[in-house]
């Protein structure tokens, strides 16, 4: 018994995305400049909307939250296979392939809960205005991020626990750049049908259920659009929605490509593809897909980009007049 929990304790391998070319040399440098560019991107949001009075609304505390899944998402992958590459070095412990798998997991879970969340927003903003701050106050928007983050990890944990505790045998080798499910499902032992199926009808609930939903709240939304008689009206409503609906494209696209497919026709090279989109790409899309349109969002970096002028003005000022 101690043998074979040893065993099961083993590290695993990263089979990484790059190999020493200077193609992939080049794809790698790519690849590090887009992570910084959704780090920044997300980190930028978060501060705008913490920092800025005006955009305490619940639309934008919604925004913040999906900047910080993108922002700990995008982390969870791409600094352990930035330092294998660079280490020369493939091997992720057992501890840290389960908290991969954990973390990608319930912050993946949490997004598709999050975007039916944000669709219920736009839906109470555009069909029933004057009911806005009764339907979506502080206390439910919290309620609902709460239940979003709390939701996802409990599916996360219970997933990643049943999934860590199957024999591994072989190599341990995952054809992956970090422990996503299908790459290390494919190492156990034995027969798992059963939890294979429960994982699909897991992988419905949180992809289906969810576009369901969405797909519901934009009905209504566009039979309030098609009745309204200001242009100006019209095209704000399809401004805030087309954001929401762009990224909800992105996003469930890709999970969809990565999960919703039978084990015979997945290749490891289309697991790492549909993972490196909605792990790397959409995170870095999400912060330019709702700022570069948002208006609210570019005067309030003008507002804070002059008021931190202002204040190093004073404060050399200050510095300055006790000399005179």
């Amino acid at each position: 018994t101690w043998q074979r929990n040893q065993t099961s304790l083993a590290d695993f391998i990263l089979e990484g995305l790059f190999d020493d070319s200077l193609t992939h040399l080049f794809l790698f440098s790519l690849t590090m400049v887009v992570f910084l560019i959704a780090v920044s991107g997300n980190t930028l949001t978060i501060l705008l909307i913490c920092i800025d009075p005006q955009l305490h609304t619940p639309m934008y505390f919604l925004l913040s939250q999906l900047s910080l899944m993108d922002l700990i998402h995008v982390s969870t992958t791409i600094p352990k296979m930035a330092t294998n590459y660079l280490s020369g070095k493939k091997s992720i412990s057992f501890v840290g392939c389960a908290a991969q798998h954990f973390l990608y997991l319930s912050l993946g879970g949490a997004e598709c809960f999050l975007l039916v969340v944000m669709s219920y927003d736009r839906y109470v903003a555009i069909c029933h205005p004057l009911r806005y701050a009764v339907l979506m106050n502080r206390k439910v928007g919290l309620m609902m991020v709460v239940t979003s983050w709390l939701g996802a990890s409990v599916n996360s944990l219970i997933h990643t626990a049943i999934l860590m505790h199957f024999p591994f045998c072989g190599s341990r080798k995952v054809y992956h750049f970090y422990c996503e499910f299908p790459a290390v499902v494919k190492l156990v032992c034995g027969d798992i049908t059963v939890y294979e199926i429960t994982v699909y009808i897991s992988s419905i609930l949180l992809l289906l259920l969810p576009i369901l939903l969405i797909s519901t709240s934009y009905v209504f939304i566009l039979q309030s659009v098609i009745q309204m008689r200001s242009s100006g009206s019209k095209r704000n409503a399809f401004a805030t929605c087309s954001s929401h609906l762009t990224v909800v494209s992105l996003w469930f696209g890709a999970c969809i490509f990565s999960y919703m497919r039978p084990r015979s026709q997945r290749t490891p090279l289309q697991d790492k593809v549909g993972s490196v989109f909605y792990s790397i790409i959409t995170p870095t899309l999400n912060p330019l897909i709702y700022t570069l349109r948002n208006k609210d969002i570019a005067k309030a970096l003008r507002r804070v980009l002059r008021r931190d002028v202002i204040t190093q003005c004073i404060q050399r000022l200050q510095l300055w007049l006790p000399r005179v």
